[in-house]
């Protein structure tokens, strides 16, 4: 009966309490979540996997020391808190020929090219290059930012396996055999599009680039390659594997998303797959429809403009000087409707934030364990979702995080101590091969 009584005293003296009190109390308790998430996320080494680059923004005048409109760049990564970047050196697939192999070697040489004048010229004070775990922990503990680097598409090495260990010197730690096309050495997901496949799989030269990988310390990376190329790598490879940027099937049906049968396989694998904050690996639908009301948005004030807003075909059939302006006036198009989009659509169509990424860690971490995942934006390659839209908001999904439960350690793996244990695993096989 006392516990009754007290029971009840306590309950009437809660719900007498004014409403300015409990919203106080609501405050308090937000501020405090909000300051443990902050000094996690200072303790931390917080590791993004995938950042694409654009070689016009590495030049003396042009360059990552300026806050650019790109969504990374050095005041981006103090700004948010983002201590390492893997910065990519992508390329495009194209045909397999000689002479398309010589183009895709260059435009790939030209973006390491890229890199070493970021860490080497133009900001070596600022962002150091790191090959291993050991240098991304000095160069953080130094105050500097950290680049790394990856390389998405082995189209560029032809025929030639020996630019594998060539990448690897250039500071390549991670190569994916295909993107979106079939290269010379592996299917692309983009096959289940038509059903159409050149290798079933791996090329025999694919099967010869993954034993190469494993010697000179290069991670696998299985986001762009189809199913069955990605089971055969898995198989092949006497390292762990990674998915430099992906996310969970289940939750999103895309062909860049990995199924729970590729997943319980890169387990038993020792790899981490890094989910990926591009929206429409995250929500298919919800970015779909977004993208479709938006696209109507943009339309109607382009029509009140007198501007025609072209599909991405008909842009790039547009002489050079010509894609040049269009692009500058439909960026500025797209800036005017942003606002509007915003207000207009926050209901019938909100856009992919994240708390829906973040859905995707929660399923891989039920699925395959904390040790196996990790976190990329795609960031300039067509990455963000709101609230993590660029580097200077990475805070907010350390914050998502705590808000969830994760503890500091749980965090510390995502954001990057798994993906640094498998550097180190990769590379201690690749020292064992070369004896």
């Amino acid at each position: 009966m006392r516990k009754l009584t007290a029971f009840l005293i306590a309950y009437a003296v809660l719900f007498a309490l004014p409403a300015s009190s409990m919203a106080q109390r609501s405050d308090d308790a937000e501020s405090k979540l909000i300051e443990k998430a902050r000094k996690i996320h200072r303790d931390v080494i917080t590791l993004d996997t995938h950042v694409d680059i654009n070689v016009a923004n590495f030049t003396a005048e042009q360059n990552y020391t300026r806050d650019l409109a790109t969504q990374v760049n050095l005041p981006k990564m103090r700004a948010g808190g983002l201590d390492v970047a893997w910065l990519i050196v992508y390329t495009g697939q194209g045909d397999l020929t000689a002479e398309g192999y010589e183009r895709a070697y260059k435009n790939a040489i030209e973006k390491f090219d890229a890199i070493d004048r970021l860490t080497k010229t133009i900001a070596p004070d600022q962002i150091e290059l790191a090959l291993t775990s050991k240098d991304v922990r000095r160069i953080v503990r130094s105050g500097k930012l950290v680049a790394m680097i990856g390389v998405e598409n082995a189209y560029p090495i032809g025929n030639d396996l020996s630019r594998i260990k060539y990448f690897a010197e250039r500071g390549a730690r991670y190569m994916s055999l295909a993107h979106n096309g079939h290269s010379q050495l592996a299917d692309s997901n983009t096959g289940e599009r038509d059903g159409k496949y050149l290798h079933n799989g791996l090329s025999e030269l694919g099967k010869q680039a993954i034993a190469e990988m494993n010697k000179w310390g290069i991670m696998v990376d299985i986001s762009h390659p189809s199913k069955e190329a990605n089971i055969q790598a898995i198989r092949l490879s006497k390292a762990p594997v990674i998915a430099s940027h992906s996310s969970a099937r289940a939750l999103a049906d895309h062909s860049r998303n990995l199924d729970d049968e590729v997943l319980a396989m890169i387990k038993a694998n020792g790899g981490v797959v890094q989910a990926v904050a591009l929206k429409a690996y995250v929500d298919v639908k919800k970015s779909d429809l977004r993208a479709a009301k938006s696209a109507e948005i943009l339309k109607e004030i382009a029509d009140l403009e007198g501007f025609k807003v072209l599909d991405r075909a008909d842009m790039l059939k547009l002489p050079e000087a010509e894609r040049a302006t269009y692009i500058t006036r439909v960026s500025a198009i797209r800036a005017k409707a942003a606002p509007v989009i915003r207000e207009r659509l926050k209901d019938t169509a909100p856009d992919v934030d994240v708390k829906d990424f973040v859905d995707h860690i929660d399923y891989l971490v039920k699925k395959i364990g904390i040790d196996h995942v990790g976190i990329a934006s795609d960031f300039d390659g067509g990455g963000g979702v709101e609230g993590w839209n660029d580097a200077s908001e990475t805070f907010n999904v350390t914050l998502e995080l705590v808000r969830r439960g994760y503890t500091k350690n749980q965090i510390e793996k995502i954001w990057g101590g798994n993906l640094l244990r498998v550097l180190d695993e990769v590379q201690k096989v690749a020292k064992d091969l070369q004896k």
